[in-house]
């Protein structure tokens, strides 16, 4: 509502009569009269308030009216004041020409018209709630505006994710249905094969020496399953919160120790070595299940983008942490893919190797983070990759 916008009027004479006539006759609910005495008064009202209009006498001692004017005009806080001269001067002396000059809207002589003053006045005061209902209106449309901008950025940032989680899923099930359906066909195939020499009365296909390796064949095939499962588990319980640390004390090297004994059939399928240097105990609090699922994790990477290099392993305590490193001299890894390794379902492009989800570096960087550490890699393409745990002891 205009009339709800409080217009301030300004009103400068050098004689006090004067000033509270002209108060008593343009005063009215929803307007503030400030008075000045003089130009160097009002100069100090116009700092400090907004005004929608100012009434000037003209003849004042020291600074005049026109000269007050002027001063107005070239102030950016000012320049926009209407300003309407006041005179007791004859219309001989052409006063009326000087203040539209000095950048007046209007000129009054007295004896002063009272219903023209409150009309002027009313004008004015019209014209400037006008233009601040306008500028109000403007500014909420641009808030508006802005606000409509954040939105949409908010929503395109929405859709953008919404659309990666989409291809993120569609990557995932792909990769899950490969994953799983290389162990089951070779469940299947086994099966599909005895049930053929058990259908042939073939006795030799089952001596123990055979019945031991199918025995291991299958064993192999549901590990691999177990662990896609285990993956795939331990996601989701990242993403609830519910992801177990159970900590207690080991030996870190003893623990890696053992973990590299264990890796022998593989090393020797993947056609390397394996070197391991830990000189030296390093006890600390941990969770050993998920320390050893991070380290395991790590050696497979190894021997499967080692490129049948050696791969070296190394455990030590420095400045109270506890280090595991993990080198091969394989394909290694760009600046751009080391990025995002450790993301879900992202394995190093460029390469020939497709097996794995995709999960291992992300469900061991967040196993490391929950223990308080951290896990870093140093690498360059075509020489190799370091990776390297670190835990506060």
């Amino acid at each position: 509502m205009l009339s709800n916008v409080q217009a301030k009027l300004l009103i400068v004479d050098d004689l006090p009569e004067n000033l509270l006539a002209l108060e008593a006759l343009i005063a009215s609910p929803g307007r503030e009269v400030h008075k000045a005495l003089s130009a160097d008064e009002a100069l100090s009202l116009l700092l400090q308030h907004e005004f929608a209009m100012a009434i000037l006498d003209v003849q004042m001692p020291g600074m005049n009216g026109f000269e007050l004017a002027e001063l107005m005009r070239s102030t950016e806080k000012t320049k926009n004041i209407p300003i309407v001269f006041v005179s007791a001067a004859g219309r001989e002396l052409n006063y009326a020409f000087k203040g539209y000059e000095s950048g007046a809207v209007d000129f009054l002589h007295k004896p002063l018209d009272m219903q023209a003053v409150k009309s002027k006045v009313s004008v004015f005061v019209d014209l400037y709630r006008q233009r601040k209902t306008l500028k109000e209106q403007l500014d909420a449309l641009e808030r508006s505006r802005q606000e409509q901008e954040v939105l949409l950025k908010r929503l395109q940032v929405t859709q953008s994710e919404l659309e990666h989680a989409v291809r993120m899923r569609d990557d995932f099930m792909s990769i899950v249905s490969h994953e799983v359906r290389t162990p089951l066909n070779g469940l299947i195939l086994e099966t599909q094969l005895r049930k053929l020499h058990l259908a042939r009365d073939n006795a030799d296909a089952f001596t123990l020496d055979k019945m031991r390796a199918m025995v291991e064949r299958d064993e192999r095939q549901i590990q691999s399953l177990i662990r896609l499962i285990e993956d795939m588990l331990d996601v989701s319980r990242i993403r609830t919160g519910k992801l177990s640390i159970r900590p207690a004390q080991f030996d870190l090297a003893q623990l890696v120790r053992n973990l590299v004994d264990s890796f022998a059939p593989q090393v020797a399928a993947a056609d390397c070595t394996i070197s391991l240097l830990a000189d030296e105990p390093v006890l600390g609090i941990w969770d050993e299940f998920r320390i050893e699922q991070v380290v395991s994790n790590l050696i497979s990477n190894a021997l499967r983008y080692g490129g049948k290099g050696p791969v070296e392993v190394t455990v030590y305590g420095h400045n109270g942490w506890a280090r595991v490193e993990v080198r091969d001299h394989g394909i290694g890894i760009s600046k751009e893919n080391q990025l995002r390794i450790f993301q879900q379902f992202e394995r190093v492009s460029g390469s020939n190797v497709v097996a794995g989800l995709g999960l291992g570096l992300f469900i061991s960087e967040q196993i490391v983070a929950a223990h308080g550490g951290r896990i870093e890699v140093e690498s360059a393409l075509g020489d190799g990759a370091t990776f390297r745990v670190s835990l506060p002891l």
